[in-house]
């Protein structure tokens, strides 16, 4: 029986080759150069944890004392127990222009031997970025989106649904200082591509001087500097808003994208295959052992005893071979119609496509995950 996925391979490749270059708006393929994310990262306490936090780490007893004190309460890590107290790292991204007082999400995972964050509350919590300076608090209960249950009763049994030990806190942080970005400089902006790409970047910038005429340039495979117009002078929001909504059809790279650990195969329509024949044939040996028991006879004597008697089998199975030469349309498509004619399983057409591109025969890049 021919496996199934390659049979959805090639009828998703033949739906990707046979449909036309979409145009998609500019806002979806470009940013503005200066509007980015920035990454903060703190360092908290998760209690409330009910006997799941860490055990009495010494970092996470100090911590622990620490608030304690700034509390008023005058006490050492040796009069505090950890149990229901987590030592957490929490990070988090803050998005451009984000004012004092906006919320963003932030992410929290326990850097010791705690069991589960579940019920937890984060305490307060400084967020800073890579120069040091605080940018955002967070502060609040953590929803982890699994559980952890039955450690420790009848039998060892446990159940685990997800990773307990890290959560989210929705809106959890509040921005406490805004970070200052510039987006035109000396009238001009520059636009970044997501994926550089040296023929979408002269579409992107043919696209804008189509609509405003001698304004944008392409520096680079990445780069589209463009002058603001006359008459969006001081009104740079508005102009920025009318190239989002520009239209480009933005260049394909020829690309096979696997991903071993889940058997995923993804490959752009412009892959091209040189004329090739592809053998394919597969042998299995399997070794079985299995234990047997030999009883002594009656009547043997004291010295008989029970003994096992291990046994093992061995089976040799070879697929018969196929051979399928790759003409015609050189195309993914066709090497995936002829890969599913002999039958091959996804992982083995892992192997087929890394042969390929040893012989010289794929012209694509090739990325292994």
């Amino acid at each position: 029986m021919k496996p199934v996925l390659p049979r959805f391979l090639v009828l998703l490749l033949s739906l990707v080759c046979a449909a036309p270059a979409l145009a998609v708006r500019l806002k979806d393929v470009a940013q503005v150069e200066g509007s980015r994310e920035n990454q903060l990262v703190g360092y908290g306490i998760v209690v409330g944890l009910a006997g799941d936090g860490d055990s009495n780490a010494e970092t996470t007893l100090r911590s622990v004392a620490n608030i304690l004190k700034r509390h008023g309460l005058d006490v050492t890590s040796a009069d505090v127990k950890a149990k229901n107290a987590a030592a957490v790292m929490i990070t988090a991204d803050i998005g451009p222009f984000l004012k004092e007082g906006a919320r963003i999400d932030v992410v929290v995972a326990s850097m010791g031997d705690a069991k589960s964050l579940q019920g937890g509350v984060l305490l307060q919590t400084p967020l800073m970025g890579a120069n040091g300076q605080v940018y955002a608090v967070a502060q609040g209960p953590i929803a982890i989106g699994g559980f952890s249950g039955g450690a420790g009763g009848a039998g060892g049994a446990t159940v685990q649904k997800n990773h307990p030990t890290v959560g989210v806190i929705s809106n959890g942080a509040i921005v406490e200082r805004e970070i200052p970005m510039s987006i035109v400089n000396q009238g001009r902006i520059s636009l970044q591509l997501y994926n550089p790409d040296f023929t979408s970047a002269a579409r992107l910038a043919t696209a804008i001087n189509r609509e405003y005429p001698s304004i944008a340039i392409a520096e680079d495979a990445a780069t589209v500097s463009l002058s603001v117009p006359d008459d969006f002078y001081g009104q740079e929001v508005a102009f920025l808003a009318a190239l989002g909504t520009i239209e480009v059809t933005p260049d394909t790279p020829a690309r096979i994208v696997i991903n071993e650990r889940t058997g995923t195969i993804v490959a752009t329509s412009t892959v091209r295959i040189s004329q090739v024949a592809i053998s394919h044939g597969a042998l299995t040996i399997t070794v079985a052992q299995t234990l047997g028991v030999s009883q002594p006879p009656p009547l043997a004597g004291p010295g008989a005893q029970t003994a096992v008697v291990p046994s093992t089998a061995t089976n040799v199975d070879e697929a018969k071979g196929g051979f399928t030469v790759i003409e015609d349309a050189p195309s993914i498509e066709r090497l995936a119609a002829a890969l599913n004619a002999l039958g091959v399983s996804t992982r083995e057409m892992m192997a087929i496509f890394q042969t390929l591109k040893r012989s010289g025969a794929l012209q694509a890049e090739l990325i292994i995950n």
